[in-house]
């Protein structure tokens, strides 16, 4: 059986003030789905929404995006809204992650400071006081397991980290990109990668906990990890025989599957003319055997600065797709 598993960063998916259309956005991302052909398709950034009608809020632009398509039959799983209709199915109104089934979801939970506690950290350049600041994860990381064909169970992660940019610090910004003082700027950055470090722990305890129970588990983290190879975060979440020193533990690892990319095809975001691997598909050593190749669909994948310089009502987002395609029997 062939089975292809993708991820993909919409990037703000659903209409919001001065931006594109959501038909002119669909009309660019639906090709680009119909392209994956993915059996198993984990998003990022898909927006919320209430029916005209009145209702809990839903995932209605990505309803509207696979109208049609063979993802219209899939099973969904999302993120919830993590204020109190949450617990009444609601969905966020920003930034969801949802993950596309053809197979049965089994089981769907979030996680988020389940096992890694939120940061209190002293932010010392706040103005016009030294500020106390409790930090949590933006968004929750989506834990799936998907019953395939011949028995074969999936535990598929997907993960949208904190992206590189500097936290906000009271007193310290001058605009959305400019900062009052370096010291400002560096706590700030300091601060969203520990952030970005911290959610890639609590995501590896909770796969520790995983192969306690089955050492041979097939597991997917899927995702804009907001990192590149050999970074922190990945390798926290990799944690490869270089770094743990003990060979008994390399059956826990995961391995990132760009490594069977050419290094020129190895990126999903241009950033100041900076090619970069951004979105990633890590697996564990038992689904590796059954790895066969990765796509990353990047032809026509633009800088991302390109929006604040010259393109007016971006369609298209500026992460690139990547699937993942393995074999069973």
């Amino acid at each position: 059986m062939r089975l292809r598993l993708a991820s993909f960063n919409l990037e703000n998916f659903g209409a919001r003030a001065g931006e594109a259309g959501l038909a002119e956005r669909i009309a660019v991302l639906r090709p680009q789905l119909l392209r994956l052909d993915a059996d198993i398709l984990c998003l990022q950034e898909v927006h919320g929404a209430r029916p005209p009608e009145g209702g809990p809020r839903r995932l209605l632009a990505l309803e509207t995006l696979v109208a049609g398509t063979p993802y219209a039959r899939f099973e969904v799983a999302s993120t919830r809204s993590p204020g109190e209709h949450g617990k009444e199915g609601w969905v966020a109104d920003v930034h969801n992650l949802a993950v596309l089934s053809r197979f049965p979801i089994r089981s769907v939970r979030e996680l988020r400071h389940e096992r890694v506690p939120p940061l209190s950290f002293r932010l010392s350049t706040a103005r016009p006081d030294p500020l106390e600041v409790s930090c949590r994860f933006e968004r929750p990381a989506l834990f799936v397991t998907i019953e395939l064909p011949g028995g074969h169970r999936l535990q598929v992660v997907n993960l949208h980290l904190k992206a590189p940019l500097a936290s906000f610090v009271p007193g310290q910004k001058l605009g959305p990109f400019a900062w009052a003082s370096i010291g400002g700027w560096a706590e700030g950055f300091f601060l969203a990668a520990t952030q970005r470090a911290a959610q890639a722990l609590e995501v590896r305890l909770e796969l520790e906990a995983v192969f306690d129970v089955a050492p041979d588990a097939l597991v997917a983290v899927a995702g804009d990890l907001n990192a590149e190879d050999r970074e922190t975060p990945l390798r926290i979440l990799c944690a490869e025989t270089a770094d743990t020193g003990n060979g008994a533990l390399a059956p826990r690892s995961l391995v990132p599957t760009c490594r069977s990319l050419p290094e020129d095809r190895r990126f999903t975001v241009i950033h100041h003319g900076r090619r970069l691997m951004l979105d990633h598909v890590l697996v564990s050593r038992a689904l590796l055997a059954r790895f066969r190749g990765l796509e990353v669909h990047n032809e026509t994948l633009d800088d991302e600065l390109a929006p604040s310089e010259r393109v007016e009502r971006a369609t298209e987002s500026y992460h690139a797709p990547v699937v993942a395609c393995f074999e069973f029997d």
